[in-house]
């Protein structure tokens, strides 16, 4: 089968059309996904450059990718939750990395049926994205309702996301967010009226000189902003959640990034220097008043579950901003490298892999 893949760490203008054995069943919770297409992630070419490569030994070749979405196509035989033709969407688990594929396997439990009102390119974009933001606002210690809310980069993969779910699900009472100059009279257009309370043009204006200090309740830090805005967080209660500083050793250790087969082990140097740094943060943290933590998502076909019921009701929006074709990897590469570089992007970029009706 094709897969875009690497032979070593690099850049996305290095990304090949590599032909990889197609999988096949090999526990009996397994499920075989026809991929119809795939979304990119900053994690996916982040980790294809070797973020992690001091920590992490990755094999070669490698196939990239986590969040997918396509046809059952051959289920284990202790399978349940899923049956051959069911449409539905994943977030791989490391150990089945490849989401950018013809096919792909992995357990059940990271599996669940498709939003059915929603295209295989608007599923294929909300696993990762999605689940962090639902993870991480539900680690808020108390009630959202009625809070202060403040989401970095709300047009971002993970930002839009965030944002929908603060207001619709969690019911804060202010949604801010960050955008650039073109991109303010986008976000009431595709998140909703009213889904955002405030929004500040990071271009024309600072916002810890907007934002009153020590009003804000959860800070969902998505690009790496943590430490810079403490001051506007609410002393002894607030709440900042970070994707974007660094974790510390020990939580890279036990994450699922490193759940594979042949149990990775971080080196003493670099989990000393993590943890070294994680600690300095909280600390700059607590002496604000505030509790700061980094979090790993942890991929779950319960929790996909649970957000294909808000994107049927109306309370998760996909915004799907640029789509190309797997075989066409000059394109692959120009769309990942927006990613990798983290300008110009607006939504998410999606991968189509596959059509349907090709079954």
């Amino acid at each position: 089968m094709l897969s875009v893949g690497i032979n070593s760490h690099c850049k996305p203008f290095e990304y090949q059309l590599l032909e990889f054995p197609r999988p096949e069943i090999t526990e009996p919770t397994d499920v075989i996904i026809k991929v119809h297409a795939a979304s990119v992630n900053p994690v996916d070419v982040k980790k294809a450059d070797g973020i992690f490569k001091l920590a992490l030994k990755d094999s070669f070749p490698y196939k990239i990718g986590y969040d997918a979405s396509g046809t059952v196509t051959d289920i284990g035989s202790g399978v349940a939750r899923v049956k051959v033709g069911d449409a539905v969407y994943v977030r791989l688990p490391e150990s089945h990395r490849g989401a950018w594929s013809e096919y792909a396997v992995c357990p059940e439990s990271y599996v669940a049926l498709k939003p059915p009102s929603l295209s295989f390119e608007d599923a294929a974009s909300i696993p990762l994205a999605a689940m962090t933001a639902f993870q991480a606002l539900k680690k808020y210690d108390g009630d959202l309702t009625g809070k202060t809310v403040f989401v970095p980069a709300g047009l971002g993969g993970t930002g839009l996301v965030a944002c929908q779910l603060a207001k619709h699900v969690f019911h804060a009472g202010k949604v801010i967010t960050t955008v650039s100059t073109s991109k303010v009279p986008k976000v009431p257009e595709l998140l909703g009226e009213g889904t955002v309370d405030e929004i500040i043009d990071y271009k024309k204006t600072d916002p810890k000189t907007t934002i009153a200090h020590g009003s804000v309740d959860f800070l969902f830090d998505t690009t790496g902003v943590a430490m810079e805005y403490l001051c506007l967080m609410r002393p002894k209660t607030s709440c900042i959640i970070s994707i974007s500083t660094a974790p510390s050793g020990t939580q890279l250790q036990n994450s699922g990034v490193m759940r594979l087969p042949h149990q990775p082990t971080i080196p003493f140097v670099p989990r000393l220097v993590l943890n070294t740094m994680d600690s300095i943060r909280r600390l700059r943290a607590w002496r604000y008043g505030v509790s700061y933590s980094y979090m790993f998502l942890e991929p779950s076909g319960e929790d996909l579950d649970i957000l294909r019921g808000y994107a049927e009701e109306g309370r998760l929006r996909t915004i799907v901003g640029t789509i190309v074709d797997m075989r066409d990897i000059e394109e692959v590469r120009k769309a990942c490298q927006v990613v990798y570089s983290n300008q110009g992007g607006l939504g998410k970029t999606v991968i189509r892999v596959s059509r349907p009706e090709t079954n």
